[in-house]
């Protein structure tokens, strides 16, 4: 079975060094991207099974990425899941209206997180047949 590719789009260099420990331990790949436009030309290269999208960004925030990925055909069936360390309260209903599968405020559990990352590609794997 391939692997399932990863994009991490966050600018905080130690959460992405931990969580590609954590993601290749669980065998997944890993691409990364520390920006909004980066974060969308590393999707059209990579083409992720999955991306864990911060909402705090330079050049642009996590709700552009979203908007952008739903409007290339080729990306917007990716599926999204915010970590962010922004207000939950304020920014959860948002980000799940604009198509996250799920919302985790930082510090998150890394336990949930990759419970949550499971069902995700589950869904979605379920979703391409």
């Amino acid at each position: 079975m391939d692997k399932k590719k990863i994009l991490v789009v966050d600018d905080d260099q130690d959460l992405l060094k931990a969580l590609r420990v954590r993601l290749r331990a669980q065998n997944y790949a890993t691409v990364f991207a520390i920006d909004a436009v980066s974060a969308i030309s590393q999707a059209k290269n990579e083409n992720p099974d999955l991306i864990i999208l911060d909402l705090g960004l330079p050049a642009g925030d996590g709700f552009v990425v979203m908007d952008r990925l739903n409007n290339v055909d080729s990306l917007a069936s990716i599926p999204v899941i915010v970590l962010s360390a922004r207000d939950a309260q304020a920014n959860k209903e948002r980000a799940l209206k604009a198509g996250a599968k799920a919302f985790f405020q930082k510090p998150a559990d890394n336990d949930e997180l990759l419970a949550a990352i499971q069902r995700t590609l589950a869904e979605s794997s379920q979703e391409r047949m």
